[in-house]
């Protein structure tokens, strides 16, 4: 069985980062989102950055970044990896990659069947793909929130190797959601948190173990 990749987003303080480092996280996340209780400013997220360099990879989280916002991510964070959570389009994918020089992680909301279809124009874009719960309509946040989706809906379709499954992910049901997707790489936030934005590194531990359970 395949190791299982397990990313921890959302963080926003140097002890709930060591404890994802601690625990084993293979990917870290920071977002800089305004509308996100989990946003970090660049400033913020430039220590944080520095902590997790060579400990994990290091993931920013933008939604339909311009230009000048990527470059200040660049510059404040050196990510390894770029996770873009909003409406962009394979070409601008592509761009953002070629501008920065860095992989792409694309995140998409799923709810139905249909929602899969879009997948495939970004698997030649993207260097890794994220399937999160669609939001609910009118909602703030186009991810991060809590919700699950129908991880049946997953059978037998192809996704690409390294795709990552979100959405309403916690200890209890990791395991569950691993072994009905057959897919090998998690992303969690909510899920272990005490409150949205506060992560609990007992919480974290816990789901990393739960997790590596299955490889």
């Amino acid at each position: 069985m395949s190791p299982v990749c397990v990313k921890i987003c959302g963080l926003s303080n140097a002890a709930t980062l060591d404890a994802a480092l601690e625990a084993g996280a293979d990917l870290v996340g920071f977002v800089h989102f305004p509308k996100s209780p989990r946003h970090l400013s660049f400033e913020q997220g430039r220590s944080l950055a520095e902590q997790a360099k060579g400990r994990a990879e290091r993931v920013v989280l933008l939604v339909d970044p311009d230009d000048a916002l990527l470059a200040a991510a660049i510059d404040a964070l050196d990510p390894d990896l770029i996770q873009l959570h909003g409406r962009e389009t394979p070409q601008r994918v592509a761009a953002i990659r070629r501008l920065t020089g860095r992989p792409i992680m694309k995140a998409f909301g799923i709810a139905s069947a249909e929602d899969l279809h879009a997948l495939s124009a970004y698997a030649t874009v993207a260097d890794r793909l994220l399937l999160d719960a669609k939001a609910p309509p009118g909602a703030d946040l186009p991810g991060g929130n809590g919700r699950t989706f129908d991880w049946a809906l997953l059978r037998g379709a192809a996704l690409p190797a390294g795709t990552m499954l979100s959405g309403g992910l916690d200890a209890e049901n990791v395991a569950a959601a691993l072994d009905s997707t057959g897919l090998t790489a998690v992303d969690v936030s909510s899920g272990v948190e005490i409150r949205p934005g506060e992560k609990d590194p007992t919480k974290i531990a816990a789901f990393i173990a739960a997790a590596r359970s299955r490889s």
